[in-house]
């Protein structure tokens, strides 16, 4: 790697994240939930729906298969823990091609900016101190589309994540898009409240990148 991990990305690629993986096999409900999700996301690129989709941080896919039955793209990730990347391999989620083993401040996959970026529940794991190095890595991946869903708040906090400490993080994302971001437009935005998606109470926001 050609950035020092942090010690975030440590935790991702160890004992954790392995568990992680075996917490969320796929499942109709988990699946059902995510179709809803990227259904009213994608209406706000129906004009020009995205050829090319990279996920920084896919654990073993729920997004990407979801996406699949919604869209005719091609997909790409960038995945630092092995056990899920073996997953997303072997049930065909993601080509071995298109995979890499890295995380948001540190991938170079693809050579081609991507028509769509997004994370989902992966900024909110990332040290506040380290969250526009990934931002800007993201962005340099996307030529058209960018979408973030995570965890929001009205200023920059960390949580107990799971008897941890400085492994759970929230904030405004979508302000902290647009102050970094001049070039970025905010297409919509949503809340997937929890008692009636079975999603974590999580915001998400589609930007686009003003052209010229």
């Amino acid at each position: 790697m050609s950035q020092d991990e942090t010690e975030q990305v440590k935790f991702w690629r160890g004992d954790f994240g392995n568990s992680y993986v075996d917490r969320n096999a796929p499942s109709h409900e988990h699946l059902r939930m995510r179709l809803s999700m990227w259904s009213r996301i994608f209406r706000y690129m129906a004009a020009d729906m995205p050829k090319s989709i990279l996920e920084v941080g896919p654990n073993i896919g729920l997004n990407i298969r979801a996406m699949k039955m919604l869209c005719d793209a091609e997909f790409f990730a960038v995945e630092p823990n092995a056990k899920a990347r073996q997953v997303l391999v072997e049930e065909g989620v993601v080509s071995p091609a298109n995979l890499q083993d890295g995380f948001a401040g540190d991938f170079t996959l693809p050579d081609v900016p991507v028509d769509l970026a997004f994370t989902a529940g992966v900024l909110i794991h990332i040290h506040h101190d380290d969250l526009l190095a990934a931002c800007r890595n993201i962005h340099k991946s996307s030529g058209k589309y960018i979408v973030c869903n995570e965890y929001f708040s009205d200023k920059p906090e960390a949580i107990p994540y799971r008897g941890h400490g400085d492994k759970l993080f929230k904030r405004d994302y979508g302000a902290f898009w647009l102050d970094n971001f001049p070039d970025l437009k905010c297409l919509g935005y949503g809340f997937e409240w929890k008692a009636m998606t079975g999603l974590d109470n999580s915001t998400w926001w589609v930007f686009e990148k003003r052209q010229g």
